[in-house]
């Protein structure tokens, strides 16, 4: 069962990696947290008594007359002019397991509580800093894997999606209390909201989210990474095409099928579109039980990707092993490689296209042929051939776009009910289901539950 906490508790996390470093960082958040730190601190003048977004050199110990800790520098920083609109206290100690996690306990046992997942951003979204959009900025922000989705990241910190959902909710807004002020009050003279008006920015307002929507592919993409799987049965070179694109040897490559037992993930920058690729055991029949466990784990990574790289022995005719497979992966969105282009050619082309439609490529791993068409087809097939921009991830967020397609699928029902000429207060019902889908974007509307699941993805301190 779920432990609950008061919104005024004093909490407290360590904000930086553990590990040895030169710098730890101790958070608290919190009414009162300077005056517990005050307890644990000695320094020429009490922390209460410094000005806001003060930096103060002393020592701190594990209680009044206790043991001293460590030599730190202390941020006193006053509400509301914080991250979480509270007071805030930032104990900046040296880096290390021990010194970090002795100068956290000195807090919790002055009274502080160990923070949850998130909660320091949970309490700047329930203090009315930033919206949940802006939220889960602060994590794509963290996760960032390249330029462009760090600036994506920023874009929405910065509120430009919060932006165009507000936007959007007070125009809906101000169509429902038109519409609800002529069902109010009928006898008085009040500007009716015709039904041609109506029609017109519920038009709108659909062209506008049909527009957010289309880019939402694209935008994950460039949050998340396209999760690409190398498939292929035993000693095709995917070990080998993995190395190549990383730069390095990451996967062991020898001519022993099955060398590959289990998955090897790695992330790729290709013009600033990041590329989750994975390199999976050889697809085949085995009599043994860990290379079997590779070759299941296999068909799950390639159930579940959104690219599959399909790689054929272009030197060999095919063989049942890479038909089922072609079968295996016919649902999914898949690149055909055929290597091994530098040796005689016995595999069929024709053969090939008679089990998929799939775009087919040559390329030989060894002798570095074909390398430039396959990077230009990564790219083609998921960016339609024109470069990335930080715009495209404007909506990159699986929650958002399903409850954007919700306010969509709302503002069409509302024109059919206006086409229909069917009386306001339908159209005003269609219209409110809209505005609760997007105010569930910003977390207007959102349930405590969904609000919750959000910041236990955050890491402790953040």
């Amino acid at each position: 069962m779920k432990r609950e906490y008061a919104l005024d508790d004093i909490i407290a996390a360590i904000s930086t990696p553990m590990g040895t470093g030169g710098i730890g960082i101790v958070r608290m958040s919190g009414h009162g947290c300077i005056a517990l730190a005050d307890e644990l601190f000695i320094g020429k003048q009490p922390l209460m008594d410094k000005p806001g977004h003060t930096l103060s050199y002393g020592k701190i110990t594990d209680g009044k007359g206790g043991e001293i800790i460590d030599e730190v520098l202390v941020s006193v920083m006053k509400a509301p002019h914080t991250y979480t609109k509270e007071d805030i206290v930032e104990i900046n100690c040296h880096g290390g397991t021990l010194v970090t996690r002795r100068v956290l306990e000195a807090l919790l046992k002055a009274g502080a509580r160990l923070a949850e997942p998130g909660e320091f951003t949970k309490r700047s979204f329930l203090n009315g800093r930033i919206d949940l959009t802006q939220a889960e900025a602060v994590i794509d922000l963290i996760h960032s894997k390249t330029e462009l989705s760090r600036q994506a990241a920023v874009n929405q910190l910065e509120g430009r999606l919060k932006q165009a959902v507000r936007e959007m909710r007070e125009e809906i807004l101000d169509m429902i209390a038109s519409i609800e002020a002529v069902i109010d009050y009928p006898d008085y003279d009040i500007e009716e909201e015709t039904y041609a008006t109506m029609e017109e920015k519920a038009n709108a307002l659909h062209s506008r989210m049909e527009t957010l929507l289309a880019g939402a592919d694209r935008g994950k993409i460039l949050r998340e990474g396209l999760q690409t799987v190398i498939v292929g049965k035993p000693n095709v070179g995917k070990s080998s095409l993995l190395n190549w694109l990383l730069e390095e040897d990451r996967a062991i490559v020898t001519d022993i099928p099955g060398t590959t037992r289990d998955t090897v993930e790695e992330y790729l920058n290709i013009d600033g579109f990041p590329i989750k690729i994975v390199d999976t055991a050889g697809i085949r029949q085995t009599g043994d039980l860990v290379e079997q466990m590779g070759v299941e784990k296999s068909k799950a990574y390639a159930q579940n990707a959104d690219l599959v790289i399909l790689m054929l022995d272009a030197s060999r005719p095919l063989e049942q092993e890479d038909k089922e497979i072609l079968s295996f992966v016919e649902q999914k969105k898949t690149l055909i490689l055929l290597n091994k282009t530098d040796l005689n050619q016995k595999l069929s082309l024709a053969e090939v296209k008679e089990y998929t439609d799939s775009r087919i490529l040559s390329l030989s791993v060894r002798e570095n042929i074909g390398f430039d068409a396959l990077i230009d087809a990564l790219k083609a097939m998921f960016l339609d051939g024109r470069p990335a921009t930080a715009e495209d991830a404007l909506l990159g967020n699986t929650r958002h776009k399903d409850a954007l397609f919700r306010a969509k699928e709302a503002m069409a029902h509302c024109l059919e009910t206006i086409a229909n000429r069917m009386p306001e207060d339908f159209i005003s019902m269609d219209l409110q289901d809209a505005n609760r889908a997007l105010g569930e974007i910003t977390g207007d509307t959102s349930d405590e539950e969904i609000i919750d699941r959000i910041f236990t993805k955050f890491c402790l301190g953040k």
